[in-house]
């Protein structure tokens, strides 16, 4: 068994196998991050641990996308591969004193990080759920464009710039017809999946949850093998953080907001309005404003009883059913 840490950059990947960590004994090198050159990062792994790929522990940093063409194709050749959270490395290397950051200190934390707190190997999406998401970033990216144009459109007739008015107008006719026809290949790509699709029609029948977050959290829900709902909220950064220390820090808890703010900006706006229409969520909802918890608490609530309520009907293939009186 070895294990190597790599930093993962857009132009380079810094490795570092380490031979025994109490003798500080390593042996770095550095690849180009290019798909061509994997194979001889692989070879030079074998020859130098004298290890099969399936006894190789490799380590890499969820770095943007630059790390997931190896992350796949080292799991394609039998390699066991970590993705670690960045956070977590970062938080464990200053617990040990390390200030110093360098692409070949940060290959050596990671393959650290990977010998002492053993993580969990990084199992890869299903391919259809990896394009999914790739479908609905795209969207989302086109929404944000479209809102930049609307704005700028505004101010123009606010300035009354009739150039810029045309201009900005033929922008937005045509991203709008890009981001119909991304909507079509979304529900094609739902049509051709029959899981996917039935997932997302389970979604439906929980109140609150429309067409949009529906789509959002099948790719999300579906990404990873989630053991419970506690596990799934806790990765989309929905469970309330303390802070609470003797007397002199008694601050109000507050959402973790790990993992995407895109899904949690959708939970938002649909916990608003599950607190009104959801039987389950209102009833919880009320609940605590009765406690005394402020209407920020509650919501954030309903978003993470929204999602548990969510894990539940797909790990039971059944339309959700309230468990308070809808009356």
């Amino acid at each position: 068994m070895a294990h190597i840490g790599i930093d993962v950059s857009k132009n380079k990947l810094d490795c570092m196998w380490v031979r025994d960590l109490e003798a500080g004994k390593v042996k770095p090198k550095v690849f180009p991050n290019r798909r061509d050159q994997y194979p001889e990062l692989l070879h030079w792994l074998e020859r130098n641990t004298g290890e099969s790929p399936e006894a190789l522990h490799v380590y890499l940093e969820a770095t943007s996308i630059y790390h997931e063409p190896l992350a796949y194709w080292l799991h394609e050749q039998g390699v066991r591969v970590h993705v670690l959270n960045p956070a977590q490395v970062r938080f464990h290397a200053q617990g040990m004193g390390v200030r110093n950051k360098t692409d070949r200190k940060d290959s050596m934390m990671l393959a650290r990080y990977g010998i002492e707190r053993a993580p969990a190997p990084w199992q890869p999406e299903p391919p259809e759920v990896r394009e999914l998401k790739r479908l609905l970033g795209r969207l989302e990216a086109l929404e944000q464009d479209i809102r930049r144009e609307e704005n700028r459109l505004e101010k123009a007739q606010f300035s009354e710039d009739a150039l810029a008015q045309e201009s900005i107008g033929n922008v937005l006719e045509a991203l709008r017809e890009e981001h119909r026809r991304l909507q079509r290949q979304i529900d094609d790509h739902f049509d051709a999946h029959d899981h996917l699709k039935r997932d997302r029609a389970l979604l439906e029948s929980i109140p609150g949850i429309g067409r949009v977050l529906s789509a959002s959290m099948t790719a999300t829900l579906r990404s990873r093998a989630f053991r419970s709902a506690r596990q799934a909220a806790a990765f989309h950064g929905l469970v309330p953080v303390q802070q609470e220390s003797g007397t002199s820090i008694q601050r109000r808890p507050r959402l973790a907001k790990a993992g995407s703010s895109r899904l949690r900006r959708k939970l938002y706006m649909a916990a608003v309005t599950a607190a009104h229409h959801n039987a389950d969520v209102r009833a919880q909802y009320q609940r605590l404003l009765r406690r005394g918890k402020a209407k920020m608490a509650a919501i954030g609530a309903a978003m993470r009883k929204l999602l548990h309520i969510a894990f539940g009907v797909l790990k039971s293939q059944q339309p959700y059913q309230p468990r308070c009186s809808t009356g």
